[in-house]
């Protein structure tokens, strides 16, 4: 399965909702009481989490590859008044190739749920590091290998070992605050298990790239 642009505004354009969810429980738990800054959410979907977080103060830039959901983003935000609304920045792109901007010290907080990169996560999880101010923190949540054969699930690189990340983090640069499986319960009971990597990186110091 490709998991490109054509892919995903298909599943948001014939899907209502599709990725219309409350922010997520790993996100609002290792955030919850940081001081608000600046955040990059890459593959955010319809905005559960980029809404979330401008609701706590954050300064937001929303990052996904389909229109349909960047569109239903920004009337979700718009829903939640003009305060919410102007703290997210939107932005069409493939996270593959994105670049955030080279003037800027970084992101102080990166984080990414769930998505399915065309390669290697841990090619997208260190570009993603990357972007990562000094001192910033990196809250990536996705699905663990030993999901990957479920019917709930794609295959392939949407599943990922903690890890395998943190082992591709240069500990010079970062302190792995967390790498390691959560469950959780879905619909009809099933327990799922969600890969979690929650990682500092050091003062003035650059992450290997």
């Amino acid at each position: 399965m490709t998991f490109d642009s054509a892919y995903w505004e298909d599943r948001y354009r014939t899907h209502p909702g599709a990725g219309c969810h409350p922010p997520s429980p790993h996100l609002v738990g290792l955030t919850a009481d940081l001081p608000a800054g600046t955040a990059l959410e890459a593959g955010c979907g319809e905005g559960g989490n980029a809404v979330w977080l401008a609701r706590q103060g954050w300064r937001v830039t929303a990052v996904d590859i389909a229109p349909s959901a960047l569109d239903r983003g920004r009337r979700y935000a718009g829903e939640q008044g003009p305060t919410v609304a102007d703290r997210i920045r939107w932005v069409e792109s493939d996270l593959t190739t994105w670049q955030p901007p080279d003037d800027g010290p970084g992101y102080d907080l990166v984080t990414s749920h769930y998505v399915h990169p065309e390669g290697p996560f841990e090619d997208l999880a260190i570009r993603l590091a990357s972007a990562v101010a000094p001192d910033g923190l990196l809250v990536l949540v996705g699905h663990d290998t030993a999901d990957a054969h479920s019917a709930q699930h794609a295959p392939g690189h949407a599943s990922w070992r903690p890890d395998d990340i943190a082992q591709a983090l240069d500990v010079a640069d970062w302190e792995v605050l967390e790498a390691g499986t959560r469950t959780r319960t879905a619909g009809h009971g099933r327990p799922l298990h969600d890969a979690v990597l929650f990682a500092k990186r050091a003062g003035g110091r650059s992450p290997r790239g």
